[in-house]
């Protein structure tokens, strides 16, 4: 008998991954890691405005004989969140199924060097080639 237990939320989501296919879509193992945790903190951010807007329909200033079912409703909704699958879990699948759009500043203002180094003189054939300055 299996120890482990099986959600059947987390199914779709919960498995190994092979880290070529992360690296292949950014060419960089490093940069796919950091793109899905920052998706990773957009949807837990997203996932706690939400519940907290939900569980505020709840507050009240006034105790009275109903606050035990509110509560259990406050409890439902809670369970119900806790069932869902790991923000990091989603923003990978995310990830992998092309869904998650982004890019890098750093990259996208990065001259090109190959139009640079061609209008450099080639080997010492400048006026000044090979020459110290005084």
């Amino acid at each position: 008998m299996s120890m482990l237990k099986t959600d059947n939320t987390t199914q779709g989501y919960l498995q190994p991954r092979n880290l070529t296919d992360l690296q292949a879509k950014t060419g960089n193992l490093y940069e796919a890691i950091v793109i899905i945790a920052k998706r990773a903190n957009q949807i837990a951010n997203n996932l706690r405005e939400e519940l907290h807007s939900k569980l505020e329909e709840f507050t009240s200033v006034t105790d009275n004989l109903e606050e035990i079912h509110e509560n259990r409703e406050q409890i439902e909704i809670a369970k119900a969140y806790e069932r869902l699958p790991n923000p990091t879990l989603l923003s990978t699948q995310e990830f992998l199924e092309g869904k998650v759009y982004f890019r890098n500043p750093a990259k996208d203002s990065e001259p090109d060097l190959t139009t640079i180094f061609q209008s450099l003189p080639k080997n010492g054939s400048g006026d000044n080639a090979g020459r110290r300055k005084s």
